[in-house]
């Protein structure tokens, strides 16, 4: 707090009268820093040539990078906390946000019969359940992703659930 607070030029005091509490601060820090994410993971997701392509960002948008990814280390921060309804409903909007990006993606898959027919919801539900855990194992530093990349290992598992019978 005593960075930001150093870094807009008001006391610790201003921050905290302005948002309530450190917790409200960590949320709204993370409203933002998803909604930027957002917004690029768009821009990216619209100049892909295909729902295959639009996969694979999601992936990548969504992992954390590396073990010190601060994006990811923030939504550790914040789920580590106990919330109130508005922060529960919050956290809810930015996880059911990423779900919908994912599900757009596969229905286009679907549509153009590049991928699969399977149940768009429980597909996310096992899809984002996947990347929770790959992503907490990079935050972790789990050794397997030292030398073998989680994005790849992602992207190769979804793949194969989506690719239609008949394709090698």
């Amino acid at each position: 707090m005593s960075d930001i607070a150093a870094r807009a030029g008001m006391s610790t005091g201003h921050i905290l009268y302005h948002f309530g509490k450190k917790d409200r601060l960590l949320l709204e820090v993370l409203a933002w820093s998803e909604a930027d994410l957002g917004v690029r993971f768009q821009q990216a997701a619209d100049e892909a040539a295909s729902p295959a392509e639009k996969l694979a960002l999601f992936v990548r948008f969504y992992l954390p990078r590396h073990q010190g990814d601060e994006r990811y280390a923030l939504w550790t921060q914040v789920l580590a906390q106990r919330h109130d309804d508005a922060g529960r409903h919050l956290l809810t909007a930015l996880s059911d946000a990423w779900e919908e990006r994912l599900e757009v993606i596969l229905r286009e898959g679907q549509a153009l019969g590049q991928f699969a027919d399977v149940d768009p919801p429980e597909f996310v539900i096992r899809a984002v359940a996947m990347l929770n855990g790959l992503s907490g194992d990079v935050m972790f530093g789990r050794s397997r992703w030292q030398h073998a990349s989680a994005h790849s290992f992602a992207l190769s598992a979804l793949e194969r659930e989506l690719r239609p019978p008949g394709r090698a």
